[in-house]
């Protein structure tokens, strides 16, 4: 493949991508809100994901777009946080497809961001991209209208692919850096209720599905999470057994609540119950590496 542009690339998510790419592309562009430069034959171009400042010649001959612009929603729920949750996604949106619709040769591929999340709380039913039931709330009317702005333009030379992306698990950032911490220091125990489905996926695996949409140019809507959800209560004895921590002190809403103010965050991300699965590309016959919640955990503490 000749040319990757990743937007917002230099975050968690971007590295990981960036280091499975690196080999498999001619060229790479990072769309970054740092200053251009070229480091290790990895190209880095400013832009603000509002306007038009001469990056968007980049789009060019490209093959894969992805965006994964975004402010993080690891930040509490201000009025002003929750603008910007918003809007950095629709803007950074709507301007990509400024730029792929004025180019004369525009990205064959363009992978978009969005969450999981989209669906509602659910302790029963799994949500998959057919059958999957859409909730109300911020965070699920956040993803509505990222996803709105998405589809919305048509670009009839560019497929497009909107990726509901489950919590990835990393060795080197996202959620499991803290949960891994708290589990060592005896915290490791039920987060509220500990009914709440995780939906999760390994780092590889995510990079891996994402090559894998690519390869088979899948496009719409794919949910990137592992095939098993698995109960919080489960999810944190497991990753205690893993790091060696004999018990887990449970978290109750109450003492989450007066947790995640004094970390500026929020109890949603750990109290609600995300239970989907990867039904399309599971039926496009994606390998998962990692299905196993204990094979992941022991790849990610080695």
């Amino acid at each position: 493949m000749k040319k990757l542009i990743i937007a917002a690339g230099t975050g968690f998510l971007g590295q990981v991508l960036l280091n499975h790419f690196k080999d498999k592309f001619e060229e790479i562009v990072i769309l970054t809100r740092g200053k251009s430069q070229t480091i290790d034959g990895i190209k880095y171009v400013n832009w603000n994901a509002k306007t038009f400042s001469g990056w968007e010649k980049e789009l060019e001959h490209a093959t894969v777009l992805i965006n994964l612009a975004g402010k993080s929603v690891d930040c509490r729920y201000t009025k002003k946080n929750k603008k910007e949750i918003l809007w950095s996604r629709i803007d950074s949106t709507k301007i990509l497809n400024k730029a792929v619709l004025n180019c004369q040769n525009p990205p064959k591929h363009w992978l978009n961001s969005s969450t999981a999340t989209i669906y509602r709380f659910s302790l029963d039913k799994q949500m998959d991209e057919v059958d999957g039931e859409i909730g109300n709330d911020f965070s699920i009317n956040v993803a509505l209208s990222w996803e709105k702005a998405f589809f919305k333009t048509e670009t009839p030379k560019t497929m497009k692919t909107a990726l509901r992306t489950s919590i990835v698990l990393g060795k080197n950032g996202g959620a499991f850096i803290p949960l891994k911490t708290l589990a060592k220091i005896g915290f490791g125990g039920k987060q509220g209720k500990g009914n709440q489905f995780v939906s999760w996926i390994h780092e590889e695996d995510f990079a891996n599905t994402i090559d894998f949409i690519i390869q088979k140019e899948i496009s719409g809507i794919v949910n990137v999470v592992s095939p098993e959800p698995i109960r919080n209560v489960d999810f944190m004895e497991k990753l205690r057994k893993a790091v060696g921590f004999p018990f887990g002190i449970p978290l109750s809403k109450f003492l989450l609540e007066i947790g995640s103010f004094f970390i500026r965050t929020e109890t949603e991300l750990v109290l609600k119950s995300r239970n989907v699965v990867p039904k399309r590309l599971l039926e496009n016959g994606f390998r998962f590496k990692f299905r196993d919640i204990d094979e992941a955990f022991e790849n990610l503490l080695r």
